[in-house]
């Protein structure tokens, strides 16, 4: 037996080891695998092997110590746990022998967490469940879970749209003070809110929208004048109807945005506010805030002002009939149009075309990408997938909403905050690839420094048209950075302008709705409750949520319904290409699968400059933009992905004979 001494000498020894070695903070990033890494606060990545990731979960802090595996080689080790941010997951109910578990559906933790008896919630096998960690794996690697509510079964109806919510922290009901504060409101207190605003009634404004939407938002008018037209825009003023800092406020903050999942959006305001009392809906008086601005004729802005006005919209009008109205059809619709209305949409026709103009000359305009329309049956799985045409009908819309938010972000640059949309361009860390590109496929457009905003804007229209080996002007689209949100101007390079911000959806997007809130309090000393840079950063992190569970539901459904597709060959464009393969867009329904090199004979590398995927020994190339067949080739459950095959020319010579 070791002596007093010994004993205090090995505390001691213990203690000095303690104190003298390393930690360093970090946050725990998973992999497809049993291990993983902690990506350390100074800024490298230190791997996690199986018997450590067992303690932690996808996104804890932790502190870890360093140790030498190999020469040269390291890994961590968890060292303590600082913060856990999984907060609730969604997972599905297995028994195995006496033991019962949820097998997690979130990406990274790939183990069973045994749940105890007592927060099961009499869950059944099979059960998709939310849960929550009711024991920390940190200690010995044995994590538990608790039940907080059975979702229900693989093939109920709607339940993608359910595991969809519960995946991202999403909720379909509203906090009692939200709805307290939703059943206060009536047209007698919209009415009461009339007061000091101008009356506009007596204009003929009208809403252009989809025939399903409820929650309108906007209003047009336009007439002509001696250099142009005067254009009017008027955006539902819900900032007058819900007060600053009240519940509905702050629930809209948290949701940050309208999330439009296929067949049953989740809105950002309840129903009363933004279907009812807010829309824009025909013969009512509504209030609104207008930006009035001169369009002049070749397209540019002039002088531009906001008020706060009432007005009583004349007509909800389709996409159809309008584009219908503009190509010179008749129909009973367009007959029973007053004629204050259908001058307005002449002139509005007129005008929105000299912006487009204006833009294509001076800024950059977006290409038209094919759209489709998901149509459910009453299972809430896809019946069908439309195609959606943007017509003349959507560019009206479109170049009004456009030249109404470059007034507000025009207006907030000469004021002390803002709120605005900026875009830097092409991503940073893809500048020296671009720059590759260019030289080998377009030298004269070589020397376009693309971080500028000139540069970025000259590059994108000059690639435009080019005519070159590969498809350039798609590859810089690939290579774009993300949008963010920002208290200061800068350039917006996607559009190809100087500043931008949005105030024209506030019913959708809570950005728009505080826009509204900032130009009120400039204009009229309204009550606002200011952003911090931390409520910016999680409005953004939100919004960046709702489209990837926007993205994540849509994935599923479409996953499903490709089951359908048979095996017959269908006609698509590579839309996107990794280093494992290539993904295809089908020209039919917009659906994309993914083509893996395991399934093409010999190997492929992948080229970072181009983007493309060349044989290692005959030269085959796959690109962007190329046309290809394909067939469906079933469904990667997990991933939810689909998966197609490639078919060669001499299948579908082979097939089309057959038939």
């Amino acid at each position: 037996m070791l002596n007093a001494d010994a004993l205090s000498q090995l505390r001691q020894l213990k203690s000095d080891i303690e104190e003298n070695k390393v930690v360093f903070p970090g946050t725990v990033k998973a992999t497809n695998g049993r291990f993983g890494f902690v990506a350390l606060d100074e800024g490298r990545d230190v791997f996690l092997p199986p018997e450590e990731m067992q303690k932690v979960l996808p996104g804890d802090r932790v502190q870890v110590t360093e140790q030498e595996v190999d020469k040269g080689k390291t890994q961590g080790v968890v060292d303590e746990l600082i913060e856990s941010r999984l907060s609730t997951f969604v997972g599905r109910y297995l028994v195995k022998g006496k033991g019962h578990f949820v097998v997690p559906e979130t990406p990274g933790i790939n183990r069973w967490i045994f749940i105890p008896p007592k927060e099961r919630m009499n869950a059944q096998p099979d059960d998709y469940l939310y849960c929550c960690i009711h024991k920390h794996p940190i200690k010995d690697g044995k994590g538990q879970a608790k039940v907080l509510r059975v979702i229900g079964k693989a093939g109920d109806p709607g339940i993608e749209r359910a595991l969809t919510l519960a995946t991202f922290d999403l909720s379909d009901e509203w906090p009692e003070p939200v709805v307290k504060q939703a059943e206060s409101l009536d047209e007698a207190a919209i009415k009461a809110l009339e007061a000091g605003r101008e009356d506009r009634t007596d204009r003929a404004y009208v809403t252009i929208d989809s025939p399903a939407t409820q929650d309108m938002d906007d209003a047009l008018l336009a007439e002509p004048n001696a250099t142009g037209w005067a254009l009017s825009i008027a955006i539902a003023d819900p900032a007058a109807v819900i007060e600053p800092g009240s519940a509905a406020e702050q629930e809209a903050f948290r949701r940050a945005t309208a999330i439009y999942f296929p067949g049953e959006p989740l809105p950002m305001l309840p129903d009363t506010i933004s279907t009812r009392l807010c829309s824009l809906i025909p013969d009512t008086n509504r209030l609104v805030l207008v930006c009035d601005l001169q369009v002049n004729n070749d397209g540019s802005l002039g002088d531009y002002s906001f008020h706060q006005a009432v007005i009583r919209s004349r007509a909800k009008l389709n996409y159809e009939l309008v584009c219908n109205l503009i190509e010179g059809r008749e129909d009973e619709d367009i007959k029973a149009l007053p004629d204050s209305v259908t001058n307005s949409l002449d002139q509005l026709h007129q005008v929105a075309t000299a912006l487009r103009k204006w833009r294509s000359d001076n800024a950059l305009l977006s290409g038209d990408r094919p759209e489709f329309r998901l149509r459910l049956d009453e299972n809430r799985r896809i019946r069908a997938i439309e195609s959606s045409v943007q017509t003349e009908a959507h560019r009206v819309v479109e170049e009004c909403m456009v030249a109404a938010n470059r007034c507000a972000a025009d207006f907030l640059a000469k004021h002390p905050s803002g709120l605005f949309i900026q875009h830097p361009g092409l991503r940073a860390d893809r500048i020296n690839n671009i720059k590759s590109l260019l030289e080998a496929y377009a030298p004269h457009l070589a020397h376009i420094d693309a971080s500028e905003p000139e540069g970025f804007k000259t590059l994108m229209r000059e690639t435009s048209e080019l005519e070159a080996e590969v498809p350039v002007k798609t590859i810089l689209s690939r290579q774009l950075a993300r949008a963010e949100l920002a208290f200061t101007p800068a350039p917006h390079q996607g559009m190809g302008l100087s500043a931008y911000t949005t105030f024209t959806s506030p019913l959708r997007k809570y950005s728009d709705l505080y826009v509204h809130r900032m130009i009120k309090a400039a204009l009229w000393d309204a009550p606002m409750n200011a952003l911090t840079n931390e409520q910016l950063s999680a409005l953004q992190n939100t919004q960046i949520k709702a489209r990837q569970a926007a993205n994540s539901l849509e994935a599923w459904l479409k996953s499903d319904f490709a089951k359908t597709l048979g095996d017959a060959p269908m006609a698509g464009i590579i839309s996107r290409t990794v280093p494992a393969g290539f993904f295809v867009r089908l020209d039919s329904n917009g659906l994309e699968g993914f083509v893996s090199c395991k399934d093409l004979q010999g190997k492929y590398g992948f080229d970072p400059v181009t983007l493309r995927l060349r044989h290692n020994k005959n030269g085959r190339i796959f690109q962007l933009d190329q046309v290809v067949k394909v067939r469906f080739a079933g469904v990667d459950e997990e991933r939810r992905q689909i998966n197609f095959k490639l078919v060669e020319a001499e299948e579908v010579t082979n097939s089309n004979g057959d038939r």
